[in-house]
């Protein structure tokens, strides 16, 4: 169940990538999450339909630090084998 996050709001310079990172190894969620060069980040998650949710319940608050506004979920193809930050597009 592959999933592309784009989570806006101030969601760069608060450890947000490293953050979400963390708690997709802790999930078992596999994908990637990288900063985007319009101030949001964008995300691919893929898992169990439950991990993958739980993530995006995660992505909704963020670190600390991160005043999240918004996050745009839609469907996407995965299939990854870790979670890994990418640089900046």
């Amino acid at each position: 169940m592959a999933k592309n996050l784009r989570i806006r709001g101030r969601v760069q310079g608060v450890g947000y990538r490293e953050s979400m990172r963390y708690e997709a190894d802790r999930l078992g969620v596999t994908g990637w999450v990288r900063n985007r060069r319009d101030g949001s980040v964008e995300a691919v998650v893929d898992g169990e339909a439950h991990a993958v949710e739980a993530i995006i319940d995660w992505a909704r608050t963020g670190p600390r630090g991160a005043y999240v506004v918004a996050v745009e979920v839609s469907g996407c193809e995965g299939a990854f084998t870790g979670f890994e930050r990418l640089r900046t597009e």
